[in-house]
């Protein structure tokens, strides 16, 4: 009987813990599906925020060159070359320090003690006065100009040095401040990336200056006058710095100019912000004169001379005057990676020329004035510049521009319009020509703030978290010691973010995605309707899903999972058949008023080129109060006449500027320069 007893009690226990088993097992599977659904989600919101960040890059070339001009005739206003000419220039002495300045001061030359107070004063928001902000970077400017291009550093005097890559707010907050015991290497990026990137570039500078031998800057593709119009630093600088803001921005493209292209650690780690080509070649790197490439965006010109070879009065003092006569390195001679370096920028010259061709009569102007934005063919061949000109320009953009990507070979980069994506192949054959053991490169958010690739011959660092938004992603900096084994310290700067869960955290960012991609696809609203009629055979105003998706990144071109993002996208199906028609509604954000088709496709082009839009309204608002004047009107106008060689009578800017006024108030707003172009825009033709 006690035999028994036992026997049952035995099998019960059995029973029990495998049905415990069973049930853990259960919620093993479970909880697997679960974060592996997350990380599907995850990976599509990531690659919907990459994808549109990339393809809003190749929208500046479309107007770099009124960029360039409008700067060339307002940065620029003067040659400045000697270190004399350049201080008695930006006279920061005689700009005065009112009584209620309660901000940082600065005396010179800086301490340890000077640089750790900068930082304490930004962290309570305090301004930094302009006259510091000229000094501090004519300091800057006159160390930079002693670096070398290529920087080489070593850890047999220190226990770690510490790398960085793009910024929002400086890692030293994190990691300590600079020191001799605890050297920085900065790989670029420091502005368009916040709202205090002037902040970050003084604390940065600032350093520098304390200890020229522990604090390394490399250039990013940010620092860059161009780049800096459309995202944001330079309205940044603007506004915080209304009365002396253009002095500061002159004198930033020099300092950006003159930073470092590459760090070296140990002879073993290269450090660039963005990539290589099969043709870089840091011996090439090291002997350019980099203080030429005030922007990487534009491919050199050669100056334009007179007959007695003279350059034209008023020219950028940061041109190029290389004779063409100069010897050829073998390197640019061949090579498996040569491509056409107009190719793209021919290209945007037509489809530019084409929708400025509409605007021309509503100016005001001949048929025979062509009002384009973009250099003729004429112009460009008369502004050619040389073989060796040119390879070096490939080189900086290589550096600064440059994927790695999965797939062997060297190709162009045609997401971002410059640069190339290079493959595991090219990344073997450029460090062991050099013995290098690892590329360390920034220039990509990455969702845990690093990434290997490569065969971990290419380490991606990236120190900006919440780049897209609050939760997307952490940042990341490595620290390395002798051994030049990388240590990875993490960090997300949002309490807030720091307290979601998991799917919180993935839920908020996805909604942001989504919202940023239904815009994206609204604003492309005519093109992907004339698609979906050419699907729909039975003209019953519907396709299928396979044809929508098919469609839809037939049209777009971001390369997105669209059958996986269809859920979130396209809310009901009828037989697996879409409305599309029905869709449109539902994607619109705010219904649209119902107008003509014309006015329709208005809208739509409207939306779609409101950031090229933008960007040309702050630069013709030159003080950045919001308003153009009529006199800010007038000045744009004779400078685009001017590089045309057309003449535009004052009378006639005035009635342009007046007609544009439709409030009558004197000054033209953003609302009244974006329905100017709708007006345009508007001709049946």
């Amino acid at each position: 009987m006690g035999c028994g007893s036992s026997t049952t009690t035995v099998d019960y226990s059995l029973k029990k813990s495998e049905r415990a088993m069973k049930a853990a097992i259960l919620i093993q599977r479970w909880y697997r599906r679960y974060t592996a659904h997350l990380e599907v989600r995850r990976r599509c919101t990531w690659t919907i925020f990459q994808s549109i960040e990339y393809s809003g890059e190749q929208d500046q070339i479309k107007v770099r060159t009124l960029q360039k001009m409008e700067l060339k005739g307002m940065m620029f206003e003067k040659e400045i070359n000697e270190e004399m000419e350049l201080e008695k220039y930006y006279d920061f002495e005689n700009i005065h320090l009112s009584e209620g300045y309660k901000g940082p001061h600065l005396c010179f030359p800086l301490t340890a003690s000077h640089a750790a107070a900068l930082v304490e004063a930004f962290r309570h928001k305090q301004h930094l006065h302009a006259r510091y902000v000229l000094q501090l970077l004519l300091e800057t400017w006159k160390l930079l100009k002693l670096m070398p291009n290529i920087n080489r550093v070593s850890t047999c005097y220190n226990k770690e040095i510490t790398v960085c890559g793009d910024l929002k707010i400086c890692p030293s907050w994190h990691n300590g401040l600079p020191s001799v015991e605890k050297p920085y290497i900065f790989n670029g990026d420091y502005v368009d990336r916040g709202k205090d990137s002037i902040e970050i570039l003084m604390i940065l500078f600032a350093f520098l200056l304390v200890y020229p031998n522990q604090v390394h800057l490399n250039r990013g593709n940010h620092e860059d006058y161009i780049v800096n119009l459309r995202y944001g630093f330079t309205k940044e600088v603007m506004q915080k710095y209304k009365v002396h803001g253009k002095k500061i921005l002159r004198l930033l493209q020099i300092v950006f100019s003159w930073l470092p292209l590459a760090t070296i650690i140990d002879q073993k780690i290269l450090i660039i912000h963005g990539g290589i080509s099969r043709s870089t070649d840091l011996d090439v790197i090291a002997t350019i004169d980099r203080h030429k490439y005030v922007s990487a965006v534009k491919q050199p010109k050669r100056r334009k001379t007179t007959r007695q070879g003279q350059r034209q009065p008023g020219e950028c003092c940061c041109g190029i005057n290389r004779n063409d006569s100069s010897p050829v390195p073998s390197t640019y001679r061949s090579g498996s990676d040569s491509r056409p370096l107009n190719s793209i920028s021919k290209g945007v010259r037509l489809s530019v020329d084409k929708e400025l061709e509409r605007c021309r009569k509503q100016v005001g102007l001949s048929d025979d004035t062509r009002v384009s934005l973009l250099l003729s063919e004429s112009d460009t061949e008369q502004y050619e510049a040389s073989e060796l000109e040119n390879a070096e320009w490939k080189q900086v953009v290589d550096i600064l521009w440059s994927d790695p990507v999965n797939q062997e070979g060297c190709i162009p980069n045609v997401v971002r319009g410059g640069g190339c994506y290079f493959g595991p192949d090219v990344t073997k054959e450029v460090l062991e020509k050099h013995n290098f053991q690892l590329l360390i490169r920034s220039h990509e958010c990455k969702q845990d703030g690093y990434e290997f690739c490569h065969n971990r011959k290419v380490l991606t660092i990236f120190s900006a978290s919440n780049y897209y938004e609050e939760g997307s992603n952490r940042g990341a900096y490595v620290r390395m010691g002798p051994d030049l084994i990388p240590h990875f310290v993490q960090y997300q700067s949002s309490k807030t973010t720091r307290k979601l869960t998991m799917r919180q955290r993935v839920s908020r960012v996805e909604r942001s995605a989504i919202r940023d991609l239904r815009e994206q696809l609204f604003a492309h609203r005519c093109d992907l309707l004339r698609a979906f009629e050419q699907c729909d055979k039975t003209k019953k105003g519907k396709i299928s899903l396979n044809d929508w998706a098919n469609t839809v990144e037939s049209v777009m071109q971001l390369g997105l999972p669209w059958r996986i993002l269809r859920s979130q996208l396209v809310p009901n199906t009828t037989d697996g058949h879409i409305d599309y028609q029905a869709w449109f509604e539902h994607l619109a954000i705010e219904q649209p008023i119902k107008e003509t088709p014309q006015s329709s496709s208005l809208l739509e082009t409207l939306y779609r080129n409101r950031s090229n839009l933008e960007t040309i309204f702050r630069l013709i608002d030159s003080d950045s109060s919001g308003l153009i004047s009529f006199e800010e009107f007038r000045q744009t106008w004779k400078l685009l006449s001017s590089h045309l060689n057309t003449e535009i009578s004052d009378q006639a800017i005035s009635d342009l500027a007046r007609s544009i006024d439709f409030n009558k108030d004197g000054n033209i707003d953003i609302n009244e320069f974006m329905e100017a172009f709708r007006l345009v825009d508007r001709n049946p033709s």
